[in-house]
């Protein structure tokens, strides 16, 4: 008889962390997972990025060199799930540009910005968030890049907890943003994203008009400390769980 799956949060977020690891990719070898997870999501099924430009099956950028790289994998398949990076302002007063100001500059409320008056030295951008098809349900592809999975040989409670993958990123991405310093954060997301994340207590206020960059997508801020004080009980215990993990690599 199949388990029957956890009834609430905590009992969910407590298999997921006996099914997956949160990793912080620091060899070559590990960042290339996320560059194909990257490819098989960006390249393969949704077309943003040409395969041609893609050599290797890895997609990669300009601003992957000075990023943080942050894996899940899923444990007893050794499979990577999902992957995240976390982007810091370059140059000795943050004075390079990031993602969302040089592709989508247009979109932004500036003035909104301006009037926060932040140290670049301390801005970042949380970007490449991915689910791989594998952990997604086809029938889900069509609404979200983030969903159930696919067909994989898995119990019903492990089914259950890759809810949590895309999730795990943002907490992974949130624990290196506490890490480095790098506490004022920006984010290109999909509408649903952060109505997904406010659910959790994790409140992004807009910071521009949506545009149409990987998908619909705006531009989205918040402060560190914002997410971790309002952040749900059971959510915070995830997130010290994956900001242990993160911690030992950095």
């Amino acid at each position: 008889m199949a388990s029957k799956p956890p009834d609430n949060v905590a009992s969910l977020i407590e298999s997921f962390e006996s099914y997956f690891s949160v990793n912080l990719a620091c060899k070559a070898e590990e960042k290339t997972k996320a560059f194909h997870i990257r490819y098989r999501v960006y390249c393969e099924e949704f077309g943003y990025e040409e395969k041609e430009n893609c050599p290797n099956e890895q997609e990669k950028d300009e601003f992957d060199d000075s990023s943080y790289h942050c894996v899940i994998i899923h444990k007893r398949l050794e499979m990577p799930a999902g992957c995240v990076r976390l982007v810091p302002a370059t140059g000795s007063n943050g004075e390079g540009l990031l993602p969302f100001e040089k592709f989508c500059g247009q979109s932004l409320n500036r003035s909104l910005i301006d009037s926060y008056h932040l140290d670049r030295t301390t801005i970042c951008e949380i970007s490449r968030l991915a689910v791989d098809s594998a952990f997604r349900r086809r029938t889900g592809e069509s609404l979200t890049r983030f969903g159930g999975p696919d067909s994989l040989d898995i119990s019903q409670v492990e089914e259950r907890t890759f809810s949590l993958i895309a999730v795990s990123g943002f907490l992974a991405a949130t624990a290196l943003t506490e890490l480095t310093g790098k506490t004022n954060v920006f984010a290109m997301m999909e509408p649903f994203l952060p109505r997904l994340l406010k659910r959790s207590g994790i409140v992004f206020e807009k910071v521009g008009q949506d545009i149409d960059y990987h998908g619909i997508r705006a531009p989205y801020f918040i402060k560190t400390q914002s997410a971790l004080d309002h952040m749900n009980a059971d959510l915070k215990s995830l997130y010290q769980w994956i900001y242990k993990q993160i911690k030992a690599s950095v």
